[in-house]
């Protein structure tokens, strides 16, 4: 009998997960009259993508799960958009922005991809990927 895949067992979760560990290290530098202001919204966001992912990585309906990896996505660009704002006010380096900008990209490459398998499960008509980004399965090679 196959084993549930756990949430914590998605790569991509524990990645979200890692990044919202090193986010809230990071804010804890920033002004304190940021702690309740764009610090809080980095954190919030942060947790938010693993959370989202996690909510409705267990239902039983496929497009609930598409939902879940939807939100998940928006909330990793919505932290993105919170990085480059403390770049802006001087809080983060370019470097660091650029670092955890690109530990987002690859999560949300990611994300697309599970979206993807996941639309594999619906009628092709109410995919949102069209069907060339929604590549057939591989068949193994014949053994010689």
């Amino acid at each position: 009998m196959t084993r549930f895949m756990q949430v914590e067992d998605l790569e991509v979760y524990q990645k979200l997960c890692k990044l919202h560990i090193d986010l809230a290290e990071l804010t804890k530098k920033w002004p304190s009259e940021e702690r309740f202001e764009l610090a809080s919204q980095v954190r919030r966001s942060s947790n938010s993508s693993p959370a989202n992912l996690a909510e409705k990585h267990s239902d039983r309906y496929v497009r609930n799960k598409i939902e879940g990896v939807n939100r998940a996505r928006g909330e990793a660009l919505e932290t993105i958009h919170h990085l480059y704002i403390a770049m802006m006010k001087g809080y983060i380096d370019l470097r660091a922005y650029e670092t955890f900008r690109d530990r987002y990209r690859e999560c949300i490459r990611m994300l697309n991809g599970m979206e993807r398998t996941l639309e594999r499960h619906l009628d092709e008509t109410s995919r949102r990927w069209p069907p060339s980004l929604n590549p057939k399965p591989r068949t193994p090679n014949p053994e010689p």
